[in-house]
C-alpha cells in the first residue's frame, strides 16, 4: 500500500510538470516589415507628389480548369500473377485523379497476358489483373460505374514474346477511355 502511495504521488508530480511545460507561453517571433522603394527614398530625399494613375477597367478573370490527362501508361505486372507492384502505386494514384476530374467520363481497364501458358490460363490472369487495377481505382475514390473491366488473354501483345523483354511488357493492363 505504501508502494502504491509513493508510486501514485510521483507520478501526479511528473505529469503536473509536463503539464506545466506544455502550457507555457510561446513567443512569436515578430516579421520584420518588407522595406518599400519609398521608405528609402523618404530617407534621402524629400517625398515627391505624384499623380494617380487611371483607374484601371477590371475585367472578369479567365477561370480555365486543367483537363484531365487521360494518357494512362500500362500498368505491368510480374509473371503469372495479378499483384499490382509497388512502383506502379503513383502511376494509379495520378490516374485515379484524373478519373475523378470528370465523373461522367467511362473507362475501360483492358487486362493481357504473355504468351506463357494455357490460353485459358491466360484468360482468367488478363481478368484478375484488370480486376486488380479496378480494385485500387475504387479505394482511391473512383466511381465503379465508371469503370468496366475486360481480359483479353494472350491476344494483342505490344512485343515479340519469343523474348523475356517482350513478355514483360505484354503483361499488362491498359486503360481506356470510352
Amino acid at each position: 500500500m505504501k508502494f502504491i502511495k509513493s508510486n501514485l504521488a510521483f507520478t501526479l508530480i511528473l505529469s503536473a510538470l509536463v503539464a506545466l511545460q506544455a502550457c507555457k507561453a510561446k513567443k512569436l517571433a515578430q516579421k520584420p516589415k518588407p522595406v518599400t522603394q519609398t521608405e528609402t527614398t523618404q530617407s534621402a530625399t524629400p517625398p515627391v507628389q505624384q499623380s494617380k494613375p487611371a483607374p484601371v477597367q477590371q475585367t472578369q478573370p479567365v477561370t480555365t480548369v486543367a483537363k484531365p490527362d487521360y494518357n494512362f501508361s500500362n500498368i505491368q505486372f510480374e509473371f503469372n500473377s495479378s499483384i499490382l507492384k509497388t512502383e506502379s502505386y503513383p502511376l494509379l494514384d495520378k490516374t485515379a485523379a484524373a478519373m475523378k476530374m470528370d465523373p461522367s467520363v467511362k473507362f475501360t481497364l483492358d487486362g493481357y497476358a504473355s504468351a506463357e501458358g494455357t490460353p485459358e490460363h491466360n484468360m482468367i490472369l488478363s481478368r484478375d489483373r484488370a480486376n486488380s487495377v479496378k480494385v485500387y481505382l475504387l479505394n482511391a475514390g473512383v466511381n465503379a460505374a465508371n469503370l468496366t473491366t475486360k481480359g483479353y488473354g494472350e491476344s494483342n501483345p505490344v512485343a515479340d514474346n519469343s523474348t523475356e523483354h517482350g513478355r514483360i511488357l505484354n503483361r499488362r493492363v491498359e486503360i481506356h477511355k470510352q
